[in-house]
């Protein structure tokens, strides 16, 4: 018909068409999604100078390391005989005669122990020396019993005597230059700590001009706490090597060794150094056993065994645990941290450095994570603030040598009052 137009009736599309077919929207989710993203790092000028200025000191610490060692050795030294020349001071004797009596003594306990223990262990080698052929052949007998020990016997039976000491002597050439740096490192300890003693007002007052003033009664205290830790750990080292000395000497003496004394010494001395200490003590107490046959050797160093376990394992932990106020765990943590970081000297200082942190993170009040304000710590924040303003009180127009030893006589009036 004319002018008749049909409808036009909406297609439907094969859905695999549609499939095959995705709409724009689909199409642009897709592409943005596999867009590449760019992450743009620039460091600020600052952030590189400071990692620069990191990288510089760690690099400068790691060179002036013995330095280093040789100042906490002098402040070490310090604060052991501080308390003994205020002692003196008190009584109404000059500072300078006071230092002078302390370190005289000191100087002749050193050389005395040097006079006694040397010559003796000399002649304990050379006694050594002359049985050796002796002992080497007891000890081939012993080991020639059984097949699994005869090849050792075997062994010893074609060692000489002069093998033996040219070993000994190019072990001693080796260590020599060594022990010569740690002798020349002990001396320059001494004598700095005998310059940082006699000057102690005039670097106490040099350090308490840079630091600001509202922290100058936190900063004695600071001090005052790092002298008792000091002092505790050198009475530590004193039981501990005294307790040794006995025992040593006790049971050198019940079995008929010579010398019995002069051993004691050296191993109450050596039981200074962990690890090595124990190793030096038994090995001096068992050489000293030699000549009196197995039987005497054999109860030696099974004892000293027993007694070298039951001093790590109870006396150190119980005496450094009461001086220094550290856990038994703190202890021996801190012990094996300082051996594997920087090993004889490390573990030395593992003890009063653990100890001093602990001071500080308490003393300067850094909150810990999961830490609750206690009632303590508000009475504690009052009384810094009440010092603090006597502090400000007392020393207001002072120079900084008089100011210091203020705040330093209000720190040791507030410890004298806390304590138990």
């Amino acid at each position: 018909m004319a002018g008749y137009e049909p409808a036009l009736l909406p297609t439907r599309k094969h859905p695999e068409t549609e499939r095959a077919m995705p709409n724009s929207k689909t199409a642009d989710s897709s592409e943005k999604t596999h867009h590449t993203r760019v992450i743009r790092i620039e460091p600020s000028p600052g952030a590189v100078i400071s990692l620069l200025l990191l990288i510089t000191g760690l690099w400068l610490l790691s060179r002036l390391l013995p330095v280093l060692l040789v100042l906490v050795a002098a402040l070490i030294i310090v604060g052991t005989i501080s308390p003994v020349v205020r002692w003196f001071e008190d009584r109404g004797m000059r500072r300078g005669m006071g230092i002078a009596i302390v370190f005289s003594a000191l100087t002749l306990v050193t050389v005395a122990i040097l006079a006694l223990t040397i010559p003796t262990l000399l002649t304990q080698v050379s006694t050594l020396v002359d049985l050796e052929p002796t002992l080497r052949s007891r000890l081939a007998k012993l080991l020639a019993v059984s097949p699994l020990t005869s090849p050792l016997a075997e062994l010893l039976r074609n060692l000489h005597s002069g093998d033996l000491v040219k070993m000994a002597a190019s072990s001693a050439y080796e260590y020599s230059s060594r022990a010569i740096e740690v002798m020349a490192y002990i001396l320059s300890s001494v004598f700095l700590a005998l310059y940082i003693t006699i000057d102690r007002d005039r670097l106490r007052g040099g350090l308490f001009l840079v630091v600001p003033r509202s922290h100058h009664i936190r900063l004695s205290r600071i001090m005052l706490n790092l002298e008792t830790i000091v002092g505790g750990y050198i009475r530590g080292q004193v039981i501990t090597s005294l307790l040794m000395t006995i025992f040593v000497f006790i049971l050198l003496k019940a079995c008929g060794v010579a010398n019995a004394l002069a051993i004691a010494v050296f191993a109450g001395v050596a039981d200074v150094l962990p690890y090595i200490g124990a190793l030096l003590s038994v090995g001096a107490t068992v050489l000293a056993a030699l000549p009196r046959g197995p039987g005497i050797i054999m109860v030696t160093f099974v004892l000293m065994l027993i007694y070298e376990e039951f001093e790590s394992r109870v006396i150190i932990p119980r005496i450094y645990g009461r001086a220094l106020r550290l856990p038994s765990s703190v202890i021996l943590f801190s012990l094996l941290a300082g051996s594997v970081l920087l090993g004889i000297i490390g573990a030395l200082l593992a003890l009063p450095v653990a100890a001093a942190l602990l001071m500080l993170i308490e003393e300067l009040r850094v909150e810990l994570p999961g830490q609750q304000e206690q009632a303590d710590d508000v009475e504690i924040r009052e009384r810094d603030e009440r010092g603090e303003e006597e502090y400000e009180r007392r020393a207001e127009g002072m120079p900084a040598e008089q100011a210091a030893a203020i705040a330093v006589e209000i720190s040791a009036d507030r410890h004298n009052e806390e304590k138990p």
